[in-house]
């Protein structure tokens, strides 16, 4: 079984911790005056989502997390989990809500993610960065209006409501950054 010394540890690494899967959020070196210098550590717990504070004595060494991140394609919902298929083995996986977290507002079929795998469970979806989805909802544009000018909610394709500009119309298909949930521009068709 692999295991990471401290001198290892950065954002992102994944580490067993009490027979958890853990990820690294943040991670501080800390050299004291007087004393053995640690690592003081932020964790996500990969199950939970659960972040909790640990620290680490100098030199001491973690087991590796069994996880694995893989491309997966959307398949559909069926009210209860998502279904993804992987495109080389053509294996399907049902995901949960608790996986899901809010990666399900931004998906539409055939959408490929990052499926975090453990012991062949899903734990995290991860959608793509940027997502680019139709207006279905929204009031009417007023000529004029600037980017400056604020902002009005729309509903998009896949049932999430973004903030988009005034002049932004119903119709027209925007990039929307998944990881904030935030309007990023409009796309020419």
């Amino acid at each position: 079984m692999a295991t990471y010394s401290t001198s290892e540890f950065k954002a992102g690494l994944k580490i067993m911790l009490d027979g958890d899967p853990f990820q690294i959020v943040e991670n501080e070196f800390v050299k004291p005056g007087k004393g053995q210098a640690f690592n003081r550590v932020k964790v996500r717990n990969l199950k939970t989502g659960r972040v909790v504070e640990r620290t680490f004595k100098s030199g001491d060494s973690v087991e590796a997390a069994d996880v694995i991140d893989t491309e997966m394609t959307y398949l559909y919902s069926d009210g209860e989990y998502w279904h993804f298929m992987d495109p080389n083995s053509f294996e399907q996986i049902a995901a949960d809500a608790a996986a899901m977290g809010d990666a399900h507002k931004w998906l539409r079929e055939q959408d490929t993610v990052e499926m975090t795998l453990y012991n062949g469970e899903p734990l995290t979806v991860t959608p793509p960065n940027f997502a680019d989805l139709r207006i279905v909802e929204t009031d009417p544009g007023i000529r004029g209006d600037t980017a400056q000018g604020g902002t009005k909610p729309a509903t998009l394709e896949t049932g999430a409501v973004a903030k988009v500009p005034l002049f932004v119309e119903e119709g027209e298909v925007i990039r929307v950054d998944t990881r904030k949930g935030e309007y990023v521009s409009r796309v020419k068709e």
